[in-house]
């Protein structure tokens, strides 16, 4: 097989999450039918399976030799083994899967269950999360007189709610989910944390339990991240001290930088267009281990107390903790998105962008907002053109907004004769490749696969999702 290249994640540092790449492991469900009969699913890492299943079959005690094994056949692409063993299998034999498992392995959750937690609103405070691994560490503490043992917690903002401990780590899921039906606790929406690796089997059990968000103290498979990414659960691995990795759904997870936001400033991200010249939705479109708004929703929701996208199909959204509004006038391009956002913040000033611009840069978007008492339009001046999608607006643009609406005008620049624009040349703004970057917008297939052909698909699913774009 060969060597998958490593995915994109997100690593806490410094109050902040920054892209980087990991090798995780590979889980590998490997389907066995021996003399006909489907016998048992191992799931396994997928090297050197002649010897995984040669030693599976003596200590079940199927073969005595080697001779016993009269063809063994492996299909890489479709995960089945086909095996021929001399001599018959026992009529009555139970199906045996490896790695702790149980019978309930799944690597595509149903549809149902897809969209009902995918699309829920969630939330989840690092700070909290650290307090509930701490909470985990000290029950394990206080419990274990021996080592060799898991141990696994549910809580919420307030701590945890639910302890755990067994040899095995996915006994430690059932446990929870048992007390929590003794106890009737509700586990929508809850944090699961556990000492031990995550995978499928351990994140479906959590889908189905509602659970929002799963985080290790060591690593999660490859299966588990993409499962995550089906099931709208926020992953993290390696938590530990003030340390963690994110790798699926980082847009659910807040992070108090220590930092106060910009005050008086709403942050709207336009995610409305048509997307023409794109032939799809472009806020939807995956890059570096997420997509196009997400990416932009949280920068924006670092900077700002509040952020609202406007958009005419809000639904596509629902997974992202924030207002959604829509257009006031309809069909009438990105300035009335900028009208619209305008019209519902409660603040005297929006900062707006685009969702297709995956480079948004925190310290850009400070310098411009520094000059918000300079103009009702500040905008920045880039080598090639103004940045209107990119720019700072405050609410006495809105009757100019109207007039030119109203006209059937759809030109953002159109109404600036009326008001007081601040123009901001790219080069007054530092660093100035920072400032360029930031405003950098895609519009065309071919600019989106320029763009995302640069970093490796983050996931088995973002490989799927490149692929059926390209088509």
């Amino acid at each position: 097989m060969t060597e998958k290249k490593p995915k994109s994640i997100y690593h806490l540092k410094n109050g902040r999450l920054q892209l980087a790449h990991r090798h995780v492991v590979e889980e590998y469900p490997l389907r066995l039918r021996v003399n006909g009969r489907d016998l048992a699913t191992l799931v396994c890492s997928p090297h050197q399976l002649n010897f995984l299943l040669a030693g599976f079959f003596r200590l079940q005690g199927f073969a005595d030799s080697l001779s016993d094994i009269q063809a063994l056949g492996v299909c890489a692409d479709f995960g089945l083994a086909e095996v021929r063993l001399k001599g018959e299998l026992p009529a009555k034999l139970q199906p045996t899967l490896t790695s702790g498992c149980g019978t309930g392995i799944a690597y595509n959750l149903p549809q149902q269950l897809q969209s009902d937690l995918r699309d829920r609103q969630r939330s989840y405070s690092v700070d909290s999360l650290f307090r509930l691994m701490n909470q985990l560490a000290k029950q394990a503490e206080q419990y274990r007189s021996h080592g060799g043992i898991h141990s696994a917690a549910i809580g919420d903002e307030k701590g945890l709610l639910l302890f755990a401990e067994d040899i095995g780590r996915h006994n430690t899921f059932d446990r929870l989910a048992g007390e929590a039906w003794f106890k009737q606790i509700e586990l929508d929406d809850k944090m699961l944390v556990t000492s031990g690796r995550v995978s499928t089997e351990m994140v479906a059990k959590a889908a189905r339990l509602g659970i929002g968000l799963i985080a290790s103290r060591t690593s999660a498979t490859d299966k588990a991240i993409e499962l995550c990414e089906q099931a709208g659960i926020t992953l993290i691995g390696y938590l530990r001290g003030e340390a963690l990795e994110v790798y699926s759904r980082p847009q659910q997870l807040q992070i108090a930088t220590g930092k106060e936001r910009l005050s008086g400033i709403t942050g709207v991200i336009l995610a409305g267009g048509e997307s023409r010249r794109m032939g799809s939705d472009k806020s939807l479109l995956p890059f570096q281990g997420a997509r196009f708004i997400d990416h932009t929703y949280r920068i924006m929701a670092e900077l700002f107390e509040e952020v609202i996208i406007v958009t005419n199909s809000p639904d596509l959204y629902n997974s992202i903790p924030c207002r959604k509004v829509t257009d006031i006038y309809s069909a009438q391009g990105s300035l009335a998105g900028i009208h619209s956002g305008l019209f519902h913040t409660d603040s005297d000033t929006a900062f707006v962008v685009a969702c297709d611009m995956p480079f948004i840069n925190p310290e850009t978007i400070k310098q411009l907002c520094s000059r918000a008492a300079e103009g009702d339009v500040v905008i920045p001046i880039s080598a090639h053109s103004p940045e209107p999608l990119h720019a700072l607006y405050k609410k006495s643009c809105i009757p100019a907004m109207e007039s030119v609406l109203d006209a059937g005008h759809k030109r953002i620049v159109g109404f600036f004769s009326q008001v007081n624009v601040v123009e901001v040349p790219a080069t007054n703004l530092s660093p100035l490749n920072t400032a360029e970057r930031s405003f950098l917008n895609v519009n065309t297939p071919q600019e989106y696969f320029s763009l995302r052909d640069s970093y490796p698909p983050s996931s088995p699913g973002e490989a799927e999702d490149r692929k059926s774009t390209a088509d």
